[in-house]
């Protein structure tokens, strides 16, 4: 698998690497695959509370994790998934909100899921995304020739 690169952001993303085996983001070639990041500081650890700061927090999350893996942020994003614990009215708004923050020039394809739980205990949402990234992917291959 030497044509996958993995990425764990400095910090929180390190730690979950280490703790539980796993990677922030793959790079697979122009496309860039994040897991489920949630609404935790990336430098104290700690959980926001409310549903609303946690899905903000979540939005800058999936940012610095695109960033991390070489890519240009929410610009690039055409698919996301989140998922919430509950899925209700405010958790939509603050979506929705976001998404026109970040991604005020395009409408990426969407599902949003209700779960019982997620990896982490504190957290109320975990949102990962599907990016492309052309360029970033060409200035990969030349570096590696």
């Amino acid at each position: 698998m030497s044509h996958l690169k993995y990425y764990s952001y400095k910090g929180f993303g390190q730690m979950m690497t280490e703790r539980l085996r796993y990677s922030q983001a793959v790079r697979i070639g122009d496309r860039i695959e994040i897991a489920g990041q949630g609404g935790v500081d990336p430098e104290t650890y700690e959980f926001l509370t409310g549903v609303a700061e946690q899905i903000d927090q979540t939005f800058a999350n999936v940012d610095l994790t695109l960033k991390d893996a070489g890519g240009k942020g929410w610009a690039q994003v055409y698919r996301v998934n989140s998922y919430h614990v509950p899925l209700n009215e405010e958790a939509l708004a603050a979506m929705v909100r976001n998404f026109e923050k970040w991604m005020p020039d395009h409408r990426p394809i969407w599902s949003a899921y209700g779960v019982a739980g997620l990896g982490v205990p504190e957290g109320v949402v975990e949102i990962e995304v599907s990016a492309h990234d052309p360029e970033g992917a060409e200035a990969a291959s030349k570096a590696a020739s």
